[in-house]
């Protein structure tokens, strides 16, 4: 894992440099935006009245000063103050559509992005999960989504709104005095060129911040679902400071982000409120010379303030839009991944009603993350309906691989599997994998309860087809012992069940699918000798007329079988029944030598 990690941050560091250093990765964002054109007309309108009341409060000031104040009228200020706040209520409710448009806006496209995301992560297949890391995938689907809708929902409009307000800003500064406008407008480019210079820096170290996050929360999330072996091995203390070095290098590559950031805050109001000071000098001097009146001063120093609150605004938000981008490209790579596994253009159908024959044929398949050894080296075996075979031999043999294969979670590089006939890579995954009928070693418990769990292999089953497979498992007894049977919630990963009665909540899922073909990757090692002998028996009942393989590493359990495929170094080294493969010698008799005599004193 640190070995993985390690090599990771230099990939990426250098897969930032190839990227284009411009806001650009945003704009395929706007994709989602098309449905929710009415809203977006809406906030657009609201924006241009906003912004347009902000810069008529500038002529209303020019207004209460020369005409109010200056001409020393009460009733013509009464008038400039009641304009005014005609302006200023104007300004209040189209900022409130606006800010409340945008923001809906902002929350549904995220919303869209989030099912985008997990739609394409369950889509993916398992070989991408072997080189990426779930956290990682997770920060993509949590925080860089949050921060995209900050910037949707607010970050976005803040800049058109400001980037309008500059614009009609200058314009007005112009209009009031061009002098002074000649002026401003030469510190601009002061202004602008450390905003363009700090944000590049600022987009590059949130890029990084964001994967130490990633770094984070992987690292976190692989320690707190191995808990107990952490715990067992009283390995907290290293994973602790493992743990901290991780943050710290997290909070290391924020703070420097933050300096730059706040760097760029600094240098922005330096220039603009200094060109402010500048300005009101000036003018001043105009105003005592008689060359502008004190309303235009007033007004033009009101549409400098507020060109200079434009311009750090928009410099904040520009650090924003930089961040964004760097989430947005996090987002896009994961959502431009394609799925290894996917189903062709014109799938084929299965021949009705199903069979379960199986038929691998000279199959080599390599793991994506073991590429120096085959998995399975020219493999094939043929399974008649309804026949029972075990596959059995050491670790590493290549048992699963088989089940990996024929549920479709990899594509051999040599080879064809075939289901009644029919190539499985010609079919639609999904059509495939409701044809067969799983169990795990480890089994697979959600968040739920054993109703939930068991309902999982077929969501349309009745009430009592669920009782009735939970009966077929051995798992009806231990389940009316819950506090509320059925009905009672498992805890995460079924912490409440004990090893075997997550095995049969397990096994109880596959036979309420009822497949045509199932897969018992040793799906009795967690039982104990009396519930064995109760799911052997249902199993035995249930594989009558189906097709089965079972993987067994304790061969008691598969003495019945049909037929025993002996596999070793992804090759069948031996096949027949049990009294015939003892007989032949060879690693099947030594296996069963080691598990039926040689037993502890």
């Amino acid at each position: 894992m640190t070995e993985r990690s390690a090599g990771a941050a230099p990939v990426r560091d250098a897969a930032d440099r190839a990227r284009g250093r411009s806001l650009l990765s945003l704009l395929p964002l706007l994709g989602y935006l098309r449905p929710y054109r009415l809203q977006l007309t809406g906030a657009t309108i609201a924006l241009l009245v906003s912004s347009a009341s902000v810069l008529l409060l500038g002529q209303g000031v020019r207004f209460l000063v020369d005409a109010g104040l200056g001409a020393g009228d009460s009733a013509r200020l009464d008038r400039a103050v009641g304009v005014l706040f005609a302006v200023i209520i104007v300004m209040a409710v189209s900022t409130y559509s606006r800010y409340s448009l945008v923001s809906w806006i902002g929350e549904r496209v995220v919303a869209d992005l989030r099912i985008a995301v997990f739609d394409r992560i369950v889509s993916l297949s398992p070989a991408y999960f072997e080189t990426t890391k779930t956290g990682e995938v997770l920060s993509r689907l949590t925080t860089d989504t949050t921060l995209l809708q900050s910037v949707i929902g607010s970050s976005v409009s803040m800049a058109l709104r400001n980037a309008l307000i500059l614009l009609g800003g200058l314009a007005m500064l112009v209009v009031t005095s061009a002098k002074l406008a000649t002026l401003v407008l030469v510190i601009v480019p002061l202004v602008v060129v450390p905003i363009l210079f700090f944000g590049r820096r600022v987009r590059r170290l949130s890029r990084r911040a964001q994967d130490r996050v990633a770094d984070v929360g992987a690292y976190a999330e692989e320690m707190i679902n191995a808990i107990r072996t952490v715990q067992a091995f009283t390995h907290e203390a290293l994973d602790r400071a493992r743990f901290a070095e991780r943050v710290a290098e997290s909070f290391s590559v924020a703070v420097s982000r933050i300096r730059v950031r706040a760097a760029l805050t600094a240098v922005v109001i330096l220039l603009a409120f200094g060109a402010i000071a500048l300005v009101l000098w000036v003018g001043g001097y105009d105003v005592i010379a008689g060359r502008m009146s004190g309303g235009q001063l007033s007004a033009f120093l009101f549409y400098a303030v507020l060109t200079a609150f434009a311009v750090g605004t928009i410099s904040e938000v520009l650090g924003e839009l930089q961040r964004a981008a760097g989430a947005a490209e996090r987002l896009l790579e994961l959502l431009a991944t394609e799925p290894e596994i996917a189903a062709p253009a014109s799938p084929l159908a299965f021949p009705e009603p199903a069979r379960g024959h199986v038929a691998i044929e000279q199959v080599t398949f390599f793991y994506p993350s073991r590429l120096e050894r085959p998995a399975l080296a020219d493999f094939s075996l043929t399974v008649a309906p309804g026949e029972t075979v075990a596959l059995v031999g050491p670790s590493g043999a290549g048992k699963t691989t088989v089940f990996q294969l024929l549920l479709r979670f990899y594509d051999p590089s040599r080879g064809r599997l075939s289901i009644d006939g029919v190539d499985i890579a010609a079919v639609d995954p999904a059509v495939l994998r409701q044809r067969i009928g799983f169990v795990a070693q480890d089994p697979v418990i959600f968040s739920g309860t054993a109703a939930d769990n068991i309902r999982y292999g077929r969501p349309e089953a009745g009430d009592g087809e669920l009782r009735a497979a939970a009966e077929a498992a051995a798992a009806a007894e231990f389940i009316e012992r819950l506090p509320q049977s059925l009905e009672t919630f498992l805890g995460e990963k079924g912490v409440r069940l004990s090893g075997g009665q997550r095995q049969r909540i397990a096994i109880a899922r596959a036979i309420l699918r009822n497949p045509a073909i199932l897969l018992l990757d040793e799906a009795t090692s967690a039982l104990d000798a009396e519930s064995e002998r109760a799911v052997q028996q249902a199993l035995q009942r249930l594989s009558a007329g189906r097709t089965t393989l079972v993987i067994a590493h304790r061969l008691a359990t598969v003495l019945r079988a049909d037929r025993i495929v002996v596999m070793d170094e992804g090759r069948i080294v031996a096949e027949g029944k049990h009294a015939e493969l003892i007989q032949a010698g060879g690693l099947y008799a030594r296996l069963a030598a080691l598990q039926f005599t040689d037993r502890p004193g």
